[in-house]
């Protein structure tokens, strides 16, 4: 096998030619023009429906109050995480913008 004439063939098909090849003249044929050009309809391009994947959720459960052993109310939230621990923070740092004591009951996957 002559792999310089692959490599040749190889650059020719990657860079073209080197030298731009002057194309054959015949004289014979004369360059017509057709009086009716048919051209094909362009299909409008269909825009692809992205469905909404599965998004995880966790619900955590807090026990809150703004009083030392007093009242607690159960509250409920749910973050959109497979990480419990980053739900449990996401809980607690909403809870804590009304409530001064907040304790983490459960953690749950929806």
């Amino acid at each position: 096998m002559n792999t310089e004439l692959m490599e040749d063939e190889m650059r020719r098909a990657l860079f073209g030619d080197a030298e731009p090849s002057a194309p054959a003249i015949n004289s014979d044929v004369q360059d017509t023009v057709p009086d009716v050009v048919i051209v094909q309809p362009v299909k409008a391009a269909k825009k692809k429906t992205v469905s909404k994947g599965f998004t995880p959720r966790l619900r955590v459960t807090l026990r809150v109050g703004n009083e030392f052993e007093g009242k607690m109310h159960e509250i409920i939230h749910e973050a959109d995480t497979l990480s419990s621990l980053v739900a449990e923070q996401e809980a607690t740092k909403m809870a804590r913008k009304k409530f001064r004591f907040v304790e983490v009951v459960s953690v749950k996957s929806m």
